[in-house]
């Protein structure tokens, strides 16, 4: 039977309900348990395709070609599981499927409403994953706060599968803030929240506090008492460098042997030496290596994010640690190379390039100076879906003089259309149907024998994750590889390029797909691998000549 853990948020949004989620699931796979994460977003938006990356972070895609937050990204890099897109349920996909069911008349005539309907719809989706396989435990996280308007019928939804009889334990994440004025944590947050929690009907098993540091014991009693739950299942979550060790956090305080306890279970395994090795590695590595991100999805107000190119992030780590390096990344916003060129000097500070994803005109040009400083310079360089195209760009303009060689999607009238629209997108966009429509999911590629792409995958045909209308013009291929441009990897029907590389250079790669996706602590991605393996090389001083005896 079944077992679901739902994970609820309280106080404020952002606080690491992803993170908490994914590592509760680890501890109990590390003890032996199947398990799989569904993510609850309580948005109107059918999936997260069309949302802003500074606004809702990244946006994940899965092997089956779903749009998903950010937060199945988490759930699969800890478990090392490929999660299928229906594990993303969202407000707009729940009414739209209750409105659908509606129209064809499938409620028999009954009054449509918020509760029984909609709750069921909302069940019934959360329970797919329990038929479809055989888990032991299926972690919902439900977005945003308790006390948010939209959530409201999700955590119905939850509170009536336990009534129902499924084996259900809720789990709710708090912030308990230090005031920077008085010095002491502050309970009173936590408390609201739970009270609300409990005021929809449902009382937690276990608070999980995010704290700066270790929650002391005063706080921790007194959470107990006014939340009414036991001291031990008070959980502190405090802040720690890696958050690759937060299941260790938790399995030090026995969270999973009191879920087990709480379900009747027993541990079935403990296979939590290898993780800990992994973290005790991470830690022994002293040399840094530094890698500049160029990108454009990083300003919102005031302030800077990084969650827009957060699996790019982890893959760079994920690679830097298998080298026993500390990864350094440095953001590059490629607009400030339009305003100030010169400024493509302090490129010269990394040790390598990445030219991730993106869409539209913003900081174009500047992600083109970029690359042309990478390959003039020999500096080691890793393109990314634009990063790829604008890599086939920049080579047309500069090295095959293509004048006015460009994407579409970025003039339309150019001369040279090196870059442009896949066929079947023609009609998509014309149509405005842009939600889910791009080539999306997991694709083959088959690769060129004896191209670095080859001897980084070691593999013949592989398959990479892809989100993209835009791809390299068949017509231009022949004179793009007739001035030493190769395309190492390419679609099974031989149309699409799917790779590309610089056989002269130190390490000048670049894929129209998302190798970022299915990069994993212990298994970092080969393009990501052979980056950093790259950038290792080069920073290693030559070898003396040896005198000559005479």
């Amino acid at each position: 039977m079944v077992r679901y853990i739902i994970i609820t948020g309280g106080v404020i949004s952002g606080l690491g309900k992803g993170i908490t989620t994914a590592s509760i699931g680890k501890i109990l796979k590390l003890h032996g348990y199947k398990v799989t994460a569904m993510k609850i977003d309580p948005y109107m938006n059918c999936d997260a395709g069309t949302l802003r990356p500074t606004e809702h972070g990244e946006v994940w895609v899965t092997e089956d070609g779903g749009e998903i937050d950010q937060d199945l990204g988490h759930y699969e890099r800890f478990l090392d599981v490929d999660i299928p897109k229906h594990h993303n349920i969202t407000t707009g996909q729940v009414y739209g499927a209750v409105i659908d069911k509606e129209r064809k008349g499938k409620y028999l005539g009954k009054t449509v409403q918020p509760i029984p309907h909609v709750t069921d719809e909302i069940k019934r989706r959360i329970r797919i994953p329990a038929q479809e396989s055989k888990f032991d435990f299926v972690l919902v996280e439900i977005g945003g706060t308790v006390g948010d308007y939209e959530n409201v019928l999700f955590l119905e939804a939850v509170r009536q599968m336990k009534l129902e009889g499924e084996k259900v334990l809720y789990v709710h994440v708090t912030y308990v803030p230090v005031l920077e004025t008085l010095g002491e944590a502050k309970t009173k947050p936590t408390q609201h929240s739970v009270k609300t929690l409990r005021g929809i009907g449902i009382q937690p098993d276990f608070i999980i506090t995010r704290t700066e540091k270790p929650l002391d014991s005063v706080r921790r009693e007194k959470i107990a008492l006014f939340c009414n739950v036991h001291e031990e299942d008070v959980i502190s979550d405090s802040n720690i460098e890696n958050v690759y060790a937060v299941p260790l956090l938790f399995e030090k305080q026995l969270l999973c042997k009191k879920i087990l306890k709480k379900l009747n279970l027993r541990k079935d395994q403990n296979k939590l030496k290898t993780w800990k090795k992994f973290i005790a590695n991470v830690k022994k590595a002293e040399k840094e290596i530094k890698i500049g991100i160029v990108g454009k999805y990083f300003d919102i107000g005031s302030f800077k994010l990084s969650d827009s190119y957060i699996s790019v992030i982890e893959a760079v780590k994920h690679a830097a640690w298998n080298n026993n390096l500390k990864p350094n990344i440095k953001w590059i916003d490629s607009k400030l190379f339009e305003k100030e060129p010169e400024k493509l000097t302090t490129l010269n500070e990394v040790d390598g390039i990445i030219v991730p994803g993106g869409f539209g005109l913003s900081g174009i040009q500047g992600k083109i100076e970029t690359i042309r400083y990478a390959r003039e310079h020999d500096l080691p360089y890793l393109g990314l879906c634009l990063g790829m195209q604008l890599a086939v760009v920049e080579y047309a303009q500069n090295v095959c003089n293509l004048k006015g060689a460009q994407s579409t999607e970025v003039d339309k009238n150019t001369p040279h259309p090196v870059i442009d629209f896949i066929p079947e997108q023609v009609n998509i966009i014309q149509e405005s149907r842009y939600g889910a429509t791009m080539r999306l999911g997991s694709y083959p590629a088959n690769l060129k024998n004896g191209s670095l792409i080859h001897k980084l995958y070691g593999e013949n045909k592989v398959t990479e994750r892809h989100r993209h209308r835009y791809e390299v013009n068949p017509e231009y291929v022949k004179i793009l590889e007739e001035n030493g441009l190769v395309f190492s990897g390419i679609s099974p029907n031989g149309v699409l390029m799917e790779f590309m590389e610089l056989p002269k250079h130190s390490y000048f790669v670049a894929t129209q797909a998302h190798p970022e996706f299915k990069s994993r602590p212990l298994k970092p991605a080969p393009l990501f691998e052979g980056l950093i393996k790259a950038t290792k090389k080069r920073r290693q001083p030559a070898k003396p000549i040896p005198a000559i005896q005479i």
